[in-house]
């Protein structure tokens, strides 16, 4: 009786034990197919071929607007004449979003008529002389920002540094002139801007008995076109 309890006990502990060993032997085969499938296939082979259609894509030209042009209006102070109308115009262009170069050419006319009340027949030949000049300058955008018109409306701004060399035609004669100063510059669109400059003109003159260097300020606003 007692080995017919063992073997009976030896059959129950078989049978339990005979459905994991067969599904382990199963999950072993089956990594061993997977594992020799992949040793087989070659290494550069794609698993997935999309189907793409290429197409030509054309590149929009966008315009970069690095050329300015402008006009302008102001008051020029010559030294030791008083001050007039002065008015121009510009046309630069833009190197980096931070530097330019721009050529300037202004006109005025030149009064003596304080020197008239004491001298007779004053300086100038004429009470009032023609005054041409143009420039080349370089300049540097300094302070980019905004300005704000009220609580609603902001616009972009530059404030920049501007100096260079040009000549000066006045009475006959042409001077070497040096300018610098500095602007501000508001942009109501994309392609225009409303800009102000404070501008000192120095160059040598020999009117009044003596040669001298000579500072006149210049003040003007105008309009500017980007294309």
């Amino acid at each position: 009786m007692r080995i017919a309890s063992l073997a009976t006990l030896l059959l129950t502990t078989l049978a339990a034990a005979l459905p994991a060993t067969v599904g382990a032997a199963d999950l072993l085969l089956a990594q061993a197919a997977t594992t020799g499938a992949a040793a087989t296939a070659p290494a550069n082979e794609q698993v997935i071929d999309p189907k793409v259609v290429r197409r030509d894509v054309r590149v929009p030209k966008i315009p970069s607007s690095d050329f300015v042009f402008g006009v302008f209006a102001g008051t020029y102070s010559t030294e030791n004449f008083g001050s007039s109308t002065v008015y121009g115009g510009r046309l630069g262009y833009h190197i980096t979003e931070d530097f330019f170069v721009e050529g300037t050419y202004g006109e005025t006319k030149v009064s003596d008529a304080n020197f008239r009340q004491v001298l007779p027949g004053g300086v100038f030949p004429n009470l009032q002389e023609r005054l041409t000049y143009y420039n080349l300058s370089a300049g540097y955008n300094l302070l980019p920002g905004e300005v704000f018109f009220g609580t609603r409306y902001a616009k972009a701004s530059a404030l920049y540094l501007i100096a260079g060399i040009g000549s000066t035609k006045f009475l006959e004669q042409r001077k070497q002139t040096v300018n610098f100063g500095l602007g501000l510059r508001v942009f109501f669109k994309d392609w225009g801007a409303v800009q102000v400059d404070l501008r000192d003109h120095v160059y040598s003159l020999d009117l009044l008995g003596r040669r001298q260097n000579t500072q006149n300020i210049e003040l003007t606003a105008g309009v500017t076109l980007f294309f």
